[in-house]
């Protein structure tokens, strides 16, 4: 009769620890590879047989490159890749990476309902080892599909609560939004703004949500008239500034949480007569240095590493799912990993 620790279905770390080895060196076992020492070969094989230890298939496929492509699943109109260079920036250090493993990435595209049945077919059809997913919304039904199928997988962007991934241990990389947030908005305090809007993302995504809230952190009182919602597109960003002109026209500054909107407000503006930054001073977020450095002023912005975190996402899922340490001491590879923001000031704040 095998045994099942403590009732759940026995996985790769309970047979190292029964095997008295390193879960790499179970993986090398169970994989086939030949450089492993008999005698430490068949204690691995003993503490499966002893524990009933069933491979995950899908992880497994994944270090033995049985389809040799990764998804890329991108919750967004096709054509925001043409025309928003985040989503270049990004794809770029996923592919990087992937090429370097030797995979290729799939790419798939979620415009509307009903393209989840035609996705989640395709990726639970054996096409692919595993997934990267960003842009979700609040509730993505993907997170839900992808555990179900036991596909390994990482998302981009933090996790939404009641998303359907935590149980399933997925990893996530983000980058610190809140914080960036914060350093924007103490920035413009820092020059004497008094009024100080923000025209944020689609709050139904946790990057906008976050940078919402470390807008708050600083301005505490702001009222509502100060907080316009954008969708991270040129045109969301201009119209959100024309509405907050509308309703405040004292506004003496304004964060916004993304360079492309920014370019749109800066626009609008413009339009309106107003001078940046001796009227208005304008910090935005990503610094997309082919946008950031072509405004008219250049623009003040908080910097993340878009391309480094699209390679973080792609690593992130080849350790998790050979169950390889993600480094040399040996420590697993995290859950989730918050990458460093930091505000490069130019001639807009």
């Amino acid at each position: 009769m095998t045994e099942r620790p403590n009732g759940h279905r026995p996985t790769l770390e309970d047979v190292a620890r029964r095997a008295g080895v390193s879960k790499s060196t179970v993986s090398r076992v169970i994989n086939g590879e030949p450089k492993v020492r008999a005698a430490v070969a068949d204690r691995v094989r003993q503490a499966v047989a002893a524990l009933g230890y069933v491979p995950n298939q899908a992880a497994r496929s994944l270090v033995t490159r049985r389809s040799n492509a990764v998804a890329v699943v991108v919750t967004e109109p096709q054509n925001r890749l043409f025309v928003d260079p985040y989503f270049d920036c990004h794809l770029r250090g996923i592919r990087q990476e992937l090429v370097r493993r030797g995979a290729q990435p799939v790419l798939l595209f979620i415009e509307d309902p009903d393209d989840y049945p035609r996705v989640g077919t395709f990726l639970g059809g054996g096409h692919v080892d595993g997934a990267l997913l960003f842009s979700l919304r609040t509730d993505d039904p993907l997170p839900a599909m992808v555990a179900h199928m036991d596909l390994p997988a990482v998302f981009g962007g933090r996790p939404a609560g009641g998303s359907g991934h935590r149980g399933r241990g997925y990893a996530s990389v983000d980058a610190d939004n809140r914080g960036g947030a914060r350093e924007a908005v103490r920035h413009l305090v820092s020059l004497g703004r008094r009024r100080i809007g923000t025209i944020t993302g689609p709050l139904d995504q946790t990057s906008a949500a976050d940078r919402l809230d470390g807008y708050r952190d600083v301005l505490l009182d702001a009222p509502a008239e100060l907080v316009a919602e954008g969708d991270f597109t040129f045109r969301g960003g201009a119209d959100a500034m024309a509405a907050l002109l509308d309703r405040c026209p004292d506004l003496d500054a304004v964060f916004v949480a993304s360079d492309l909107m920014a370019s749109g407000a800066l626009r609008v503006l413009r339009e309106h007569g107003r001078r940046v930054p001796e009227d208005v001073a304008v910090v935005g977020f990503d610094d997309l240095v082919a946008i950031a450095e072509a405004t008219e002023p250049p623009l003040t912005t908080v910097r993340q590493d878009i391309e480094d975190m699209g390679r973080l996402m792609a690593r992130l899922l080849f350790e998790r799912a050979s169950d390889e340490p993600a480094s040399r001491d040996g420590r697993p590879a995290p859950s989730s990993v918050v990458t460093p923001t930091r505000l490069v000031v130019r001639a807009s704040a």
